[in-house]
């Protein structure tokens, strides 16, 4: 926008016969800004950026089969911002100035407009005054000459001019004095005059000399009393000015509201959950969240989450994945079972072409969309998963459609749903997941790895149960939770028999009632009996269940039960013959006779 700035008037030592000096503002170049965004706060320096990393699961890659590998000891890091460290305080503050200020000036809706070019400064107009009127003034400004100015000012007027100009001197300071005593009277319409005048004409009798500067004088003296007479005749610049005067500042738009998954992205205190979970993401690198937060909200509106998140996409996938139970720190448990889409049916509807690759993509996306809205968001309680992907019988690298897939879901939920798992449990991998899992753990961060872990067939079950209870765990994965007579709510004892021993188990009961139970041993190859000790000495053992051997091929739960009238105990032995351990489970519990 153009500035208007007044320039001092001149020294004494500059009048030379003129003692009142007429005080001249030359107009400046009008300069046209660019249009720019604010400019954002500097948040710390921040280290380049890192590779993208694997947040959700890796589907392809081989780990060496046996223990139990990855994993991390350490709990889960607190939402509660009070117990933060200081330096993560002061990261989650700058993000929240940097999402208002987004907020504030809509950008999260509104695309920023494009950079105008600037414009060069228009040139000053020019006054043509005739050769043989080319006299200059006395300078006006403070301002140094520049060499080029001083090279094209002419050379002083001669004696004659002095004498002539000094001749007309009383008329001249008549002339100022009348104009001194306009501007006393009416000081604010003097002080907006803007008079440019820099040349003084000279005839020969010096006639034209006196009569320019009469003609300015009056210009300056006399634009107050016509701009006040008639108001509606103001100059054309000083018309947009007005306008601007008269009419009301519009009030700035309200901020605007911004919704993840249900929750605003401010003014919550859910609000701190989400925001650390991009933070973390990001190892708390401010700008690099605030990107992610901003590419989130503006992928979600694009993929139209809120428009599918009721839309029925089929249950075809439901066996594919499914939310069972929770783990023992309360986190829902996800099963991936890739072994699934050895069907080749399944296989041709998910992954055939593009469309059918995009169908399930959307499917993938509303399932985890349907899980995360379960999660309250409050600072002490839960919002982040399990995943247990199960690579039995999984299609190998050379399913191009699976990997494809694959490989696109895993971009956006890493790029979308940033810490949104607590473990990832690898189970039954198979021995082509080593090679690339290798390739792609330099691309991990330590953070990353850490959340992983990965078993071979003859450990998954037990590395299960170091983080979700048997009670919790489906019977496909080795644990007791199935349809029945027990819920998760009935706890599970867990033991390990050594190679070739026995062991018993014993559930007392004191009065008539009916005794249910549930065992299991992983692998089988033992042998199970049951039978129901009376506390009555004179009383007799009765069998329950002869002694038999069971196998891996037979049913994975034995469920059975037990009606006494009297006090007493019922007994279990289980008999490992082999060299191997083995792990035991099992549980009870009693119901009345008339149940």
């Amino acid at each position: 926008m153009a500035e208007e700035t007044q320039k001092p008037a001149a020294s004494e030592a500059q009048t030379s016969t003129i003692k009142e000096e007429v005080v001249v503002v030359e107009e400046k170049p009008a300069v046209i800004e660019k249009d720019a965004p604010a400019p954002v706060p500097e948040a710390e320096p921040e280290a380049p950026a890192k590779p993208a990393v694997v947040e959700e699961a890796v589907v392809e890659g081989v780990v060496e089969i046996g223990e139990a590998k990855g994993g991390d000891s350490r709990g889960e890091e607190t939402n509660v911002v009070g117990e933060l460290p200081e330096a993560q305080k002061k990261a989650l503050d700058d993000l929240k100035q940097l999402i208002q200020e987004a907020l504030n000036k809509h950008e999260f809706t509104t695309p920023p407009p494009p950079a105008k070019e600037e414009e060069k400064p228009a040139e000053p107009e020019k006054v043509e005054v005739k050769e043989e009127e080319k006299i200059e003034a006395p300078s006006t400004s403070e301002e140094p000459k520049t060499a080029e100015a001083e090279a094209s000012t002419p050379p002083p007027p001669p004696p004659v001019v002095e004498e002539k100009v000094e001749v007309k001197e009383e008329k001249v300071e008549e002339k100022v004095e009348v104009k001194k005593e306009e501007e006393k009277a009416e000081p604010s319409a003097a002080a907006e005059t803007v008079v440019v005048e820099k040349v003084a004409a000279v005839d020969e009798d010096g006639a034209k000399t006196v009569e320019a500067i009469e003609e300015t004088i009056v210009a300056v003296s006399s634009a107050p009393a016509a701009e006040e007479a008639a108001p509606a005749e103001a100059t054309p610049a000083e018309e947009p000015k007005k306008e601007e005067e008269a009419a009301p500042a519009a009030p700035p738009p309200p901020p605007e509201e911004v919704f993840i998954w249900g929750i605003p992205l401010l003014g919550d205190e859910r609000s701190d959950v989400i925001l650390l979970k991009f933070l973390r993401a990001r190892d708390f690198k401010v700008k690099d969240a605030f990107t992610m937060i901003k590419n989130t909200v503006k992928w979600r509106k694009e993929f139209g989450i809120d428009a599918f998140l009721e839309e029925d996409l089929g249950d075809e996938m439901e066996k594919v994945v499914f939310t069972h139970g929770v783990d023992k720190e309360g986190h829902p448990v996800c099963y991936n079972v890739y072994g699934a889409f050895q069907d080749k049916e399944l296989y041709q509807k998910c992954f055939a072409d593009e469309e059918k690759r995009a169908k399930f993509l959307k499917w993938r996306i509303q399932f985890l969309e349907r899980s995360i809205r379960k999660f309250d968001f409050s600072p002490n309680g839960i919002c982040t998963i399990v995943q247990v992907s199960d690579m039995k019988n999984s299609p190998g690298p050379n399913r191009t459609g699976l990997r494809y897939a694959t490989k696109h879901a895993l971009s956006l939920l890493q790029d979308n749903y940033p810490e949104f798992v607590a473990k990832n449990v690898f189970i039954n991998v198979p021995w082509w997941y080593l090679t690339f899992h290798k390739m792609m753990s330099p691309f991990l961060t330590h953070r990353t790895k850490s959340k992983f872990v990965f078993a071979g067939p003859s450990k998954s079950a037990e590395t299960l149960f170091k983080y979700i209870a048997p009670e919790e765990v489906p019977v496909q994965y080795g644990g007791l939770s199935k349809d029945g007579e027990f819920t998760a709510a009935d706890s599970v004892t867990d033991f390990t028999m050594k190679p070739t021993s026995k062991h018993t188990v014993e559930f007392p009961v004191s009065e008539a009632c009916v005794l249910v139970w549930e065992l299991r041993v992983l692998g089988w190859d033992v042998s199970y009996r049951a039978e129901f000790v009376p506390s009555a000495e004179d009383g007799y053992t009765v069998i329950v269940s002869k002694t038999r051997k069971i196998t891996s091929s037979d049913d994975p739960v034995i469920s059975d039960s037990f009606k006494t009238g009297e006090p007493g105990k019922v007994v279990l032995t289980i008999d490992n013959q082999t060299s191997k351990k083995k792990k035991l489970l099992y549980r009870s519990k009693t119901k009345s006779t008339s149940e």
